[in-house]
């Protein structure tokens, strides 16, 4: 298996995929991770670390293909590798590919996944460990120009090959997720869908939504919109103009981060823009949608318009869609029309997976089963 993993400055990806393979050697999977910045710059030491980008393109492009043709001979010799590397640069040369596709069609990837975060934990990365002057609007700039040049590099190699969107989120059950998409194919691949921003201070309706995420990513390779929720940032910032403040002070990574409001207000539309057309893409790279609709204090269902247009989605791209309708208000035509099986609770939807062999006893979680490894 080899394995392209993409994501802009900010990510931390190597951190990321050092203990991904850590978890995947628990797995008696062994695996290279080729971290091709760590290798340019041993490859010349005379550079000082992160002022790469900004040697002359030629000598540039020269290191990177010298590094990319070791990677590929020992793509050869391993059972599994992982490339990590960037689809593109922004810097002073302007916007370039981080790749070549001659060497990306030798290296003849398995899978492509591009890691994505949210615009506070890359801030907040950035300020800490890098130099690198930015505004919010680049961040989420960036961030598009990544998976975008990740999807058409991978597209442009063989359009067969998978390409994934991840977003890293809360890190050890995505890290989980990562690992399942890469060893575990097998599995089944579900978007999760249930309402976010209109129920984001209603705590038992936040209850019943955490602990659905949480099973379901027990049974199943998870896409998860909650791991990469930004909508809420532009409500903190009109909250905090009202109270005459210039700033939001939110926490991200355990600690704590201040962006202008300017800065937030000036990303909204792209937000918008970006969650409309991400959450179809991984409904798009997903097998099935399981769709929560939990009730609301009155048993009125807590359905919100992002919801009914992921499910038609869903439907229209012809994936299984299912929905658990907890609420005692009957599920509209809109709902019961699109959905493949609607359900009462989260428990009638798991007995029926694993009727259904989606999921079956004798198939232990990965996480459970390393568990049961560590006591044993």
């Amino acid at each position: 298996m080899i394995v392209v993993v993409t994501g802009m400055v900010g990510i931390d990806k190597k951190s990321y995929l050092e203990q991904a393979c850590q978890r995947a050697a628990a797995r008696d999977k062994e695996v290279l991770l080729c971290n091709v910045g760590d290798r340019m710059y041993a490859e010349a030491p005379d550079i000082p670390p992160g002022k790469i980008l900004d040697i002359p393109m030629k000598r540039l492009s020269s290191l990177r293909r010298s590094i990319f043709k070791d990677i590929i001979a020992k793509a050869q010799k391993v059972p599994n590798l992982i490339v990590n590397t960037h689809a593109t640069f922004r810097w002073r040369h302007g916007l370039f590919p981080a790749v070549d596709f001659d060497q990306m069609r030798q290296l003849n990837a398995d899978m492509y996944i591009c890691l994505i975060d949210g615009v506070v934990a890359l801030h907040a990365r950035l300020v800490e460990e890098h130099s690198v002057e930015h505004s919010l609007k680049d961040l989420i700039v960036w961030r598009e120009e990544e998976i975008i040049g990740t999807e058409m590099l991978c597209k442009g190699i063989n359009e067969n090959i998978p390409f994934y969107c991840l977003a890293r989120g809360g890190e050890e059950q995505t890290m989980e997720m990562f690992c399942r998409l890469v060893f575990e194919t097998p599995m089944k691949k579900a978007y999760l869908s249930f309402p976010m921003t209109a129920v984001s201070d209603m705590e038992n309706v936040q209850k019943e939504i955490n602990e659905f995420r949480r099973l379901m990513k027990r049974w199943f390779i998870c896409f998860d919109p909650g791991d990469l929720e930004e909508a809420y940032l532009p409500q903190k910032a009109r909250r905090a103009a009202q109270e005459r403040l210039d700033y939001v002070e939110l926490t991200a990574l355990g600690r704590k981060v201040r962006l202008g409001l300017t800065d937030i207000l000036q990303i909204e539309r792209d937000i918008n823009s970006q969650t409309y057309a991400r959450d179809f893409m991984l409904i798009d790279q997903s097998e099935m949608i399981v769709s929560l609709v939990p009730s609301l204090d009155n048993g009125r269902a807590a359905i919100s318009s992002g919801v009914e247009r992921e499910l038609q989605h869903a439907h229209e791209a012809a994936k299984d869609v299912y929905v658990i309708w907890t609420a005692k208000q009957s599920p509209s035509v809109f709902v019961t029309q699109t959905a493949t099986r609607v359900f009462s609770h989260v428990a009638e939807a798991v007995d029926f997976f694993k009727k259904s062999k989606y999921i079956t006893e004798n198939r232990m979680p990965s996480t459970e089963h390393q568990e049961m490894k560590s006591r044993n």
